[in-house]
Order: C-alpha cells, then structure tokens, then sequence
C-alpha cells in the first residue's frame, strides 16, 4: 500500500495505482497538460471511496511506502484504466537490425501442401 500526497492532502491506495498515477501525472506533464482523473482509496475509516485529482503540469503527486497489516484491497482494475489513459506513456516498437543468421535464404514452396 502507499501514501499518496496531493494538495498537502494524504490518500491510501495501492501499489500498482500509485505507480500508475505517477506515471501518468509525469506523462501528462511533459505533454503541457492537465487531466481529471480519480482513484480508489481506502480511508481513514477503513472504507473504499474515490479521490479526485487534477494531474500534470503544476499538479505535484508524492508516493511512499506505507505499513499496511489488513487485507489489500483490489484495485487492480483501476490501475489498468489508469493505464489506459491516452497520454500513459506506450512502448514504442523499435526497428531492429538484422543479425548475421538473418541473411539466409527462406526457402518457400506454395505448390507443396504443407504438414499437419
């Protein structure tokens, strides 16, 4: 579980929303933006409930390690959604050289019906 600081407020949440929202307030802010976005926490009475937060640029968001001895809860969901946000950062397909093995032939014969 992990603290995150907002606004000089302190929300619980999980790991993996934690990570996501910070990669994704980094990303918004290298783009010049600004996003809504909300998260699942778990407050100070132990309740599920959502926490609005205005991510990017001048939006600063701190995530720390918290000692959490209940049960986690499953947040999983939202981190994908967080995550699914069209400015989080993608990997991005590189071009590959080809190696040495590469340069052989492939022998290819449509005429033959091929092995089951």
């Amino acid at each position: 579980m992990r603290c995150v600081t907002y606004a000089g407020e302190t929300v619980i949440t999980t790991d993996d929303v934690a990570a996501s929202l910070i990669e994704l307030t980094a990303a918004t802010a290298r783009e010049g933006q600004s996003e809504a976005v909300s998260i699942p926490i778990v407050t100070e009475a132990g309740k599920v409930a959502q926490a609005e937060l205005v991510i990017g640029v001048g939006n600063d968001v701190l995530s720390a390690p918290l000692e959490w001895d209940d049960e986690e809860p499953d947040f999983a969901d939202f981190a994908v959604e967080l995550r699914r946000h069209r400015l989080f950062p993608r990997r991005r397909l590189q071009a590959v050289e080809s190696g040495p093995d590469d340069d052989e032939p492939v022998e290819w014969d449509f005429d033959q019906p091929t092995q089951a």
